[in-house]
């Protein structure tokens, strides 16, 4: 039996002895899939050597984006970093974009919840705040990730299911805003969120200005008065034209 071939064996009787593993009781999925029937997506809590494994692959992988980019992030690279077996990181991610998308489903699984300031501005400015600081941090995972995207469909489909479920976590913000009587209860969340958020990801990402402290109070408060004007309203976007 070779290297790889005692990996496999190994890996599988750890798998067994692990609960939700394949074949074990209480789990009807896959044991290596996550949400989509990926390797180790986000939605199994696989443990023992399963959990460690993982943890050691998906902790190489930003690094290696930020330093290497896309065309650097390699299976075998992954494998050199991680100290895991090539023939494992293979078995269970398959290729570059599985393993992209296995961590942006991992960052997906915190318990990360937007502020709760007492306002709705202060909400989305200390929303903003956030965003900004993890876009313009040197380097950058979430820019890289966002790069990265445009290179892998797995990858796009993940980051794009994390940005649903980022901004379905941050519709508190604007139910909390409506409960105090800040903005109308037809008030669109979505839309109000992406618009508060928006200028951003244009200025960090797309023009890749120069950091300007002042952005996320001006977004947030324009969002607040188009808010307040009425312009998310989901009775008016309703309205047809004319």
């Amino acid at each position: 039996m070779d290297d790889a071939e005692a990996a496999e064996a190994d890996e599988a009787a750890e798998d067994a002895r692990t609960p939700g593993a394949p074949g074990n009781p209480g789990d009807s999925r896959d044991g290596r899939s996550g949400r989509d029937g990926r390797a180790g997506g986000a939605g199994t809590r696989p443990g023992g050597r399963t959990a460690r494994v993982r943890s050691q692959v998906l902790e190489s992988v930003g690094p290696l984006l930020m330093e290497y980019g896309y065309d650097g992030l390699t299976i075998e690279a992954v494998a050199i970093r991680s100290g895991v077996h090539r023939a494992t990181v293979y078995r269970r991610w398959r290729d570059v974009g599985g393993l992209l998308a296995d961590t942006l489903d991992a960052a997906g699984d915190d318990t990360w919840r937007p502020a709760d300031t007492g306002t709705l501005e202060g909400d989305l400015l200390a929303l903003n705040e956030e965003l900004l600081a993890a876009l313009q941090e040197e380097p950058s995972l979430a820019t890289a990730l966002i790069a990265a995207s445009f290179r892998s469909e797995e990858a796009a489909t993940a980051l794009r299911r994390f940005w649903e479920e980022r901004y379905e976590r941050c519709e508190v913000i604007v139910a909390r805003a409506v409960a105090r009587g800040e903005i109308a209860a037809s008030t669109d969340a979505r839309q109000l969120l992406v618009h508060a958020t928006a200028p951003l990801y244009h200025e960090a990402v797309l023009l890749h200005t120069a950091a300007d402290p002042d952005l996320p109070a001006r977004s947030a408060r324009a969002a607040v008065l188009a808010a307040r004007g009425g312009a998310f309203s989901r009775a008016s976007a309703d309205c047809p034209a004319g």
